[in-house]
C-alpha cells in the first residue's frame, strides 16, 4: 500500500492520469498526495477537481495559491485574472460542493509514521512542523468559516509583511502565514520573503531558496513542496523535495513514492 506525493497539476488532467496508470495506483489501496495547486492554467481543472475529490480518504491534499485564488473568486472577493481557466468550475453544476470541499483542505500537513511534512511552497526559518501546523490552523479556521471568508479573501492578496513575526496580527499575520505556506521561493538571509523572483537562480547574490537558510528549522525531517517549476525538481539538499517539474509548462509531472524516494515521470508535451 505505498503512498505518492505528486507535484503541481494545475488543470492537466490527462497527464496526471497517465501518470497514475504508469505507477498503477490503485485507489482502493494506494494513498495520493498532492502538493496544491490542482487547478487554474491548464484545460481541465474541473475533471482535476471532480477525480480528486471522488478519491476520499486516499487521497491528501494542501491548498496552493491557485487553489485560494480560485476560492476567492467564488467568494466574490476577486473578479479573477484574464489568464485563469477554471471559470467550468464556477459554473458547474456541482460547483458549491467542490467549492465547500476545496475550501476545508489543510494548508500544511506532516504524517509522523511516514516522517514527511507537504506545504506548497515554502516555511519561514524558525517554524517547526509543530509551529507551522498551528499556524496553518489560523488560517484554516478562517478560510472554512463562512462569516469570515470573504473578508479573507479580500484582504489575501499582497506582499507585505514580509517578514514572519509571532507579534504580528489580524490581516498582516494571516497574510504572512499564508504567502510563506503558498508564495515562498527566495528568501533574505534573515528569513524575510522576496516574492517577485522565480527562476531557478536569482540575480540578488544575498537571497537564498527558503529551504537552505541558515539555522532552519527541521533540517533532519523530509518536507515535500511544489510551487517552484524552475528548479526541475532538484533541490541539491538533504530532505528536501521539490516536485513541481512544470507539466503547465509543457515539461513533465512527476511523482515520487514515499517509500524509498523513487520517482516516476511522464511528458506533459501536450496538456489539451
Amino acid at each position: 500500500m505505498p503512498t505518492y506525493a505528486i507535484g503541481d497539476v494545475q488543470g492537466c488532467f490527462t497527464p496526471l492520469q497517465q501518470l497514475l496508470e504508469k505507477i498503477q495506483f490503485n485507489p482502493q489501496q494506494d494513498t495520493l498526495w498532492l502538493t496544491g495547486d490542482l487547478v487554474n492554467r491548464g484545460p481541465h481543472s474541473l475533471e482535476v477537481l471532480r477525480f480528486v475529490k471522488n478519491l476520499g480518504e486516499r487521497q491528501r491534499i494542501i491548498l496552493g495559491n491557485h487553489d485560494l485564488h480560485l476560492l476567492a473568486v467564488a467568494h466574490g472577493a476577486h473578479a479573477g485574472w484574464p489568464e485563469d481557466t477554471f471559470h467550468a468550475i464556477l459554473s458547474a453544476p456541482d460547483r458549491e460542493e467542490l467549492i465547500h470541499w476545496l475550501q476545508q483542505q489543510p494548508l500544511f500537513f506532516h504524517d509522523d509514521t511516514l516522517n514527511f511534512a507537504m506545504v506548497h511552497a515554502g516555511l519561514a526559518p524558525s517554524w517547526t512542523f509543530e509551529t507551522a501546523k498551528e499556524l496553518a490552523q489560523e488560517v484554516e479556521s478562517v478560510i472554512r468559516n463562512p462569516k469570515t471568508a470573504k473578508s479573507f479573501f479580500e484582504n489575501m492578496y499582497g506582499d507585505e509583511p514580509a517578514a514572519w513575526s509571532p507579534t504580528l496580527v489580524g490581516w498582516d499575520r494571516l497574510r504572512c502565514i499564508t504567502n510563506y505556506l503558498t508564495r515562498a521561493r527566495f528568501c533574505h538571509a534573515d528569513g524575510r520573503l522576496e516574492l517577485k523572483s522565480k527562476g531557478k537562480q536569482c540575480s540578488e547574490d544575498q537571497l537564498i531558496p527558503w529551504f537552505r537558510l541558515p539555522n532552519r528549522a527541521n533540517v533532519n525531517a523530509n518536507i515535500i513542496f511544489g510551487h517552484w517549476a524552475a528548479l526541475g525538481g532538484v533541490t541539491e539538499t538533504p530532505h528536501v523535495f521539490a516536485l513541481d517539474t512544470g507539466c503547465i509548462w509543457g515539461y513533465c509531472l512527476t511523482a515520487m513514492r514515499l517509500d524509498d524516494g523513487l520517482r516516476f515521470s511522464v511528458t506533459c508535451e501536450n496538456i489539451s
